[in-house]
């Protein structure tokens, strides 16, 4: 390790389920990281960040993840720090690789902010220090699995009351506001975007291609769901969504 103050380059991580139903973004872990700092007497040198991205993948799933282990690597960083350890993975296999992967450079270390510390390094004499580590690591992975299986559960649930599940609403139609009669957000037909649909619709029954069908509502004013002209690409999925459902039905 360099003298002076440590290097570390910050990890953030948060998952598309984390984002929707812990709070704790990105600011909250780049925030909780900064105090540590003080607290360890180290410089942070770099962030790296993966927004959406799960703790169960990989080191090669994850390019912010991948870029600070590189400085460590080539010793632009002293360490890592994370918010927890459940910052670095969610799975036990991948937080061991990762944490054996810093390592592996016998002067780098791994640091959280809660509290702020270094993870102590496997002794062959403290066996419970390792034990202690995975543990950890598979009450993150149980907590995970249980969040999945909540949301799964409640997708179902709303699906099977007739209410639109999960992802954006399909074009041509919105969901209705909730209610006390209405638990589920059921989907009914958007007017202006039905209008779109079945122009389009009737331009692919005439054999028109995706472009010129783009070009044809861009030019009607039908209303794209983000505004501005119509591509053929948005087209494309439109219709490959709507032939999909027919097969299905």
């Amino acid at each position: 390790m360099t003298q002076g103050r440590r290097r570390l380059v910050a990890y953030l991580r948060c998952s598309t389920i984390e984002q929707s139903t812990s709070g704790f973004g990105l600011d909250v872990q780049r925030a909780a990281i900064k105090e540590a700092a003080k607290v360890l007497d180290a410089r942070i040198v770099a962030t790296c960040a993966d927004e959406g991205k799960s703790g169960a993948l990989s080191i090669a799933e994850r390019p912010g993840l991948a870029a600070a282990l590189a400085l460590v690597d080539n010793g632009v960083a002293d360490g890592i720090i994370v918010r927890d350890l459940d910052r670095l993975a969610r799975e036990v296999t991948v937080q061991e690789a990762i944490i054996g992967r810093v390592w592996m450079n016998d002067a780098a270390g791994v640091y959280v902010s809660l509290p702020a510390q270094e993870v102590p390094r496997d002794d062959p004499d403290d066996p419970m220090r390792t034990m202690m580590r995975k543990m950890s690591g598979l009450f993150h992975e149980l907590d995970r699995m249980l969040i999945a299986k909540r949301l799964r559960e409640g997708r179902r649930a709303k699906r099977a009351a007739g209410g639109h599940a999960e992802g954006p609403t399909p074009y041509g139609w919105r969901a209705e506001k909730r209610s006390e009669t209405n638990p589920a957000g059921r989907l009914v037909p958007d007017p202006a975007e039905q209008g779109a649909l079945a122009r389009m619709k009737a331009l692919a029954a005439q054999g028109e291609s995706t472009r010129a069908i783009a070009d044809v509502l861009t030019l009607e004013g039908y209303p794209t769901r983000r505004g501005g002209a119509w591509s053929h690409g948005a087209v494309a999925r439109i219709l490959k969504r709507y032939k999909d459902e027919r097969q299905a039905s």
